[in-house]
């Protein structure tokens, strides 16, 4: 299985971080956020990756290089400005190839086991299928409801709400329909609902959205303390 780590948004809310910084080559204990998902990709036996690059993308490029420090292979979609994240992965859809392929925001922290979507069939008519976490004090309602069967589901007041975790196992057949340019994953996800397409599951352990230079450094702190 190929996966893809979203790498190319300008970090605004990092600012002035990520003024002379991108968003993923922001440190946690020493290590670039985008460092500590190739290892843990490459741990789960992922070898084949994609990043899309725009914001200082030479930074990644050269830090990253070809993938060998970490024994993977990684590829380069690059993006004159940010595509947003269905654009990104649209245009990043031919190095992807048929098969379905796992995507990662660049700019998470999470222990979330990734072999467990390296392993992962799709239900029949499933065509994604995102992991969801607990809602964050910044995101309290969450983003979608999640029903017995594992479909998600459009959230209603008397629902659970999660939030989206920025994971997830994606074909190509989910964006097959969507023009390539600026496009943001909300409205496909909407739309998967509807015809019921959709599926998820959900993980209780450690996530963060590194969001802000707030919870970047709350975050670094935590890290070091377990080390």
């Amino acid at each position: 299985m190929k996966a893809m780590i979203l790498a190319a948004g300008l970090g605004e809310r990092m600012r002035p971080l990520t003024d002379h910084t991108p968003k993923p080559l922001l440190r946690v204990a020493d290590t670039p956020l985008i460092e500590h998902h190739i290892r843990r990709l490459a741990a789960a036996g992922v070898r084949q990756l994609v990043i899309n690059v725009s914001h200082l993308a030479e930074q990644i490029m050269e830090y990253c290089g070809d993938g060998r420090a970490w024994g993977v292979s990684i590829a380069y979609s690059q993006e004159e400005g940010p595509l947003e994240t269905a654009g990104g992965i649209i245009r990043a859809l031919p190095l992807l190839g048929a098969a379905p392929f796992l995507v990662v925001n660049g700019d998470i922290w999470t222990d979330y086991p990734f072999e467990r979507l390296v392993a992962y069939t799709l239900a029949a008519g499933e065509t994604a299928h995102l992991v969801m976490v607990d809602n964050p004090p910044q995101h309290p309602a969450g983003d979608f409801a999640l029903d017995s069967e594992g479909r998600v589901r459009v959230l209603s007041p008397d629902a659970t709400g999660w939030t989206y975790s920025g994971v997830g196992l994606y074909t190509p057949a989910f964006f097959a329909a969507t023009a390539a340019g600026k496009r943001p994953l909300r409205p496909l996800l909407d739309a998967a609902i509807g015809r019921g397409c959709l599926g998820g599951e959900t993980y209780r352990g450690e996530w963060q959205d590194v969001g802000t230079p707030q919870r970047l450094e709350a975050l670094d702190s935590a890290v070091r303390a377990r080390a």
